[in-house]
């Protein structure tokens, strides 16, 4: 599944791995429960509701996407705790090259398995990696019943904040 990236950007979001959908279509959060590209709009990233096709216009917002786990699976709970361990090792050396202001991991779970981080918990980390400071997000995905489309587009609001702030 290709990246949607450039340098420099305000934002690097990073899903757990692509769905197979996302991987049938080469569009990022494909499926059409999934939350993201309205949490993005609701949250005010951007103007109006983008389709996954429309992904590449993210950048003009300065906005990218990208994967923990490059492998497609149907849910995220068959990757092994090895893929989580060597993508997070693999996204550090990709933002360190990037230098985005903010990595916005979405799932606490996956950033907690990709930086070997128990305690992580939704919001800003401490950790950066080099320039960029860290972001853990909710999972977007239909699934993650515990937060709602509206709980959901305020956390994304809290990352647009402090993005702003920079």
């Amino acid at each position: 599944m290709p990246d949607v990236v450039a340098d420099g950007l305000r934002v690097l979001f990073c899903g757990i791995n692509p769905g197979l959908m996302t991987a049938a279509t080469g569009h990022h959060f494909a499926r059409p429960g999934n939350r993201f590209w309205p949490a993005l709009h609701r949250s005010g990233f951007t103007p109006r509701q983008l389709a996954p096709s429309e992904q590449h216009e993210l950048l003009s917002y300065g906005l990218g996407i990208t994967n923990v786990v490059a492998r497609a699976t149907a849910r995220a709970d068959e990757l092994s705790a090895e893929e989580y361990r060597q993508g997070g090792r693999e996204l550090a050396v990709k933002v360190g090259r990037l230098r985005p202001r903010l990595l916005a991991v979405l799932g606490v779970t996956a950033y907690r398995a990709a930086f070997d981080d128990r305690t992580a918990k939704v919001g800003p980390q401490v950790r950066t990696i080099g320039e960029s400071r860290v972001w853990v997000l909710p999972n977007p995905s239909g699934l993650n019943a515990h937060w709602t489309p509206t709980t959901l587009a305020e956390e994304f609001a809290r990352l647009r904040e402090a993005a702003e702030q920079d």
